[in-house]
């Protein structure tokens, strides 16, 4: 299903084929805000803003209409560990996306007016942020849990950094890390396999990969803590969290499955009925998993009333430990298993979402597993996969962290 291939200067490329009139296509980069130094933190992010904003060849109004204009769409985002750049278009503009790609990844010159302009708009991104405590929460939670580690930074960095930002700083560190062999052009669309190699060769493959150090030589070992804040909150807004399996422990797949039954998407999830449904507790109750390339992240978010928050916390423990006592039954494991293969399939039937998925996959394993390899991999989850992960991460007391804001 999945073709792949690598250029000469280590560019890789992930291309699904489909009938579809509509192309999606992408450049994932691994570099995200935990690459930054404590004065560039936010950088990462500032640079997904501003490629936009001019090159050696287009003024940002001729980047913009490049492809909004042939009624396509451009659009970027940053995480912790990656950047990626994406469009959606016609195939038959499928080649536009991709030297526009390669010209604001390559030539980008951030013109001084430009970028003070957008300073001011990510400073009152960050604002707004601030502003909403269901957002804000999560990544003050990784903040204490990944203390004195740049994972724990946030991504859109701080306002006086923002302010110091200079295009010969951002080209800095563009050089440095937006280099071909850190890049995945991850394509689904209507094209013959060999002509977008031949694309990517014409618009990437002239220029070369630099051999910078990695910066993330260092793992984050988390923090436990247990904090209240005080914002002055209608509800009390509570995160607990403990570690989990990162992106290449073998465990990360019954893991997913786990955090899927707990507190996943559907409304029949554990918290969910045991909490919302019998109490009434809460309106949005929720669990997340988390996996870096060398840690991971669980935590459960709920929204409740002030009395109800210490009973909450409780019910949430309880309910995570039920977990560590009883084991699933074989038809309480296979129904769970069948609703995350549905929600994957679900998922990647919108090629926009496949895009981006895959391109994240062949960044992080070089490899893309089909849908059928993913569900057969679920489906080798036992019931003992499930009450031995509990037990490592649920049954200690000392295994969580809890966030409250008031």
């Amino acid at each position: 299903m999945y073709h792949y291939h690598t250029l000469s200067n280590g560019l890789r490329i992930v291309f699904r084929p489909t009938t579809s009139t509509v192309a999606y296509s992408g450049v994932y980069i691994n570099v995200g805000s935990r690459d930054e130094a404590p004065a560039d933190e936010g950088m990462a992010h500032f640079i997904e803003h501003s490629i936009f904003k001019g090159t050696e060849h287009r003024r940002s109004y001729h980047i913009l209409n490049r492809i909004d204009g042939v009624g396509g769409e451009l659009n970027a985002f940053t995480t912790k560990e990656e950047t990626c750049i994406y469009a959606s278009s016609l195939a038959e503009h499928l080649e536009r996306c991709l030297e526009l790609f390669s010209d604001v990844l390559f030539h980008s010159v951030f013109p001084s007016h430009e970028i003070e302009n957008e300073k001011d708009v990510v400073v009152e991104e960050i604002n707004s942020y601030r502003d909403q405590p269901a957002e804000l929460i999560y990544d003050e939670f990784e903040e204490l849990f990944f203390r004195g580690h740049p994972l724990s930074h946030n991504i859109l960095g701080t306002k006086r950094n923002v302010k110091g930002f200079t295009p010969a700083r951002l080209r800095d560190f563009m050089r440095a890390n937006y280099t071909p062999s850190r890049m995945v052009v991850t394509v689904v669309a209507n094209v013959d396999f060999r002509k977008l190699v031949r694309l990517c060769d014409k618009y990437f493959g002239s220029y070369q990969s630099s051999e910078s150090p990695s910066p993330r030589l260092q793992s984050p070992v988390s923090q436990r803590f247990d904090m209240t804040v005080n914002r002055h909150t209608h509800q009390v807004h509570l995160m607990v969290g403990c570690p989990a399996p990162n992106l290449f422990d073998e465990r990360k797949v019954a893991f997913t499955l786990l955090n899927n039954i707990i507190g996943g998407p559907a409304m029949n999830s554990r918290l969910n009925v045991a909490i919302r449904e019998r109490y009434g507790f809460c309106y949005t109750i929720e669990s997340q998993y988390i996996p870096y390339s060398d840690a991971g992240l669980f935590n459960v978010y709920a929204g409740v009333d002030g009395d109800a928050a210490e009973r909450t916390t409780e019910l949430i423990l309880r309910e995570l430990r039920t977990f560590c006592s009883q084991p699933l039954t074989p038809h309480q494991l296979l129904v769970a298993q069948k609703q995350l293969i549905a929600q994957m399939s679900i998922n990647n039937d919108v090629a926009l979402n496949e895009m981006q998925s895959i391109g994240k996959a062949y960044l992080n394993y070089d490899h893309v597993d089909t849908l059928e390899e993913m569900s057969r991999d679920l489906l080798s989850v036992t019931a003992a996969d499930i009450q031995n992960l509990a037990n490592e991460l649920f049954a200690s007391d000392d295994s969580f962290s809890f966030l409250y804001y008031k």
